[in-house]
């Protein structure tokens, strides 16, 4: 069955060029870089080259990053890496946080910490002024993500950044869906950490990283045999690292080109859309600065209903049974009622989606509305 695949921000397929590097790490270089064998030399200097990829998109140099099973693990390490270091404080976290960031900093509320909520506004952008007015004596850790998957609202992580530093606070920032969708650098981004996962940008799952920006201090959160500068036991991920290193120079080559190309066929999109119902569909956000293959837009009618109806199109819709997923979650703290989300779905496109695509993404979309009023 042929379909219209546009939930790029959930994952992405494993792009060809990425699957042609990963291959011979499967089998015919299958060993491990710290064994005492011939050819093992070959693999750990494959590895490098690919931690050198990474830093390459990442804008960094090699030995800041450290190689993880995805942008959950390089959280949970960020958070409680800085945390562990304290038997309490005060931490602040960004209300559209990844549930990996909120999850872990709810570990240490359970702990006795205290965690203050940063409000996202309307236009799905957590002020600086916000976090500013939050920030205390003890305060340990600012999370900020990078953007915001759902909404695709670009944060003020520099800004922020710039005011945690000036108290000597650390920033960790989850900037998973920045990759692959526009060029990065985290110098400009300042913040002390930063995630990133592979299959975000047509890397392999179940490989990622965090940058840890050189001088910084931060503790292992797990423990056994000494790797990745200390901060990561167990045997390294080699094929899957090796391609996060192959799709990272991939997206350094490409993002900056892709990212035109996607904003345009997100305009089509909604114009198209706009012109087949009535009234109007609303664009959540679109005044904000924000990813340029991402909308989420409020539709006249239930949007997973009418969803199921245009069954050979993939997007994503929000969950209505508890707990609430995270696209229901970022939707509630931009101040949307349970009505409004209800009616809400979001499009996130990718590198191979084409112009008659969107054509038929949106035209299917109008049908199954039409069908649903009737």
């Amino acid at each position: 069955m042929h379909y219209v695949y546009l939930d790029f921000n959930s994952t992405s397929p494993l792009a060809p060029s990425v699957h042609e590097a990963m291959e011979p790490f499967w089998a015919e270089h299958f060993m491990l870089p710290g064994q005492n064998h011939a050819g093992c030399q070959g693999v750990a200097e494959a590895l490098e080259r690919a931690r050198e990829g990474v830093a390459e998109l990442v804008g960094c140099e090699a030995f800041e990053i450290v190689f993880t099973s995805g942008g959950t693990e390089a959280n949970n390490l960020a958070v409680l890496g800085v945390t562990n270091r304290s038997a309490s404080g005060h931490v602040i976290v960004s209300a559209l946080e990844h549930e990996s960031v909120c999850n872990a900093v709810g570990s240490l509320e359970r702990r006795g910490w205290r965690v203050d909520v940063a409000r996202a506004g309307s236009d799905g952008v957590v002020e600086a002024t916000e976090i500013e007015r939050l920030l205390r004596d003890d305060t340990r850790l600012v999370c900020l993500q990078a953007a915001n998957p759902i909404l695709g609202t670009i944060q003020p992580v520099r800004e922020v950044a710039d005011i945690c530093h000036a108290r000597q606070i650390p920033i960790h920032c989850d900037a998973v869906q920045l990759f692959g969708k526009l060029p990065v650098d985290v110098g400009l981004l300042r913040a002390d950490t930063v995630s990133v996962s592979g299959h975000k940008f047509y890397g392999p799952k179940g490989a990622g990283a965090l940058f840890v920006r050189r001088g910084f201090s931060l503790s292992p959160v797990m423990y056994g045999e000494i790797r990745e500068m200390g901060l990561r036991p167990g045997s390294e991920n080699v094929t899957g690292w090796i391609g996060l290193g192959a799709a990272s120079r991939l997206a350094g080559r490409c993002a900056a080109e892709a990212a035109e190309r996607m904003s345009e066929l997100r305009a089509r999109f909604v114009q198209r859309l706009c012109e087949q119902i009535s009234p109007q569909p609303t664009i959540l956000c679109e005044a904000a600065e924000r990813l340029p293959n991402t909308a989420t837009i409020e539709l006249p009618g239930d949007a997973a209903r009418i969803a199921r109806v245009a069954r050979h199109l993939v997007l994503a819709t929000p969950r209505t049974a508890k707990p609430a997923d995270e696209m229901t979650r970022c939707l509630q703290a931009i101040g949307l009622s349970p009505q409004r989300i209800g009616r809400c779905f979001r499009i996130s496109l990718g590198w191979t989606t084409s112009q008659e695509q969107i054509d038929r993404a949106a035209d299917l979309l109008a049908e199954a509305w039409d069908t649903c009023r009737a």
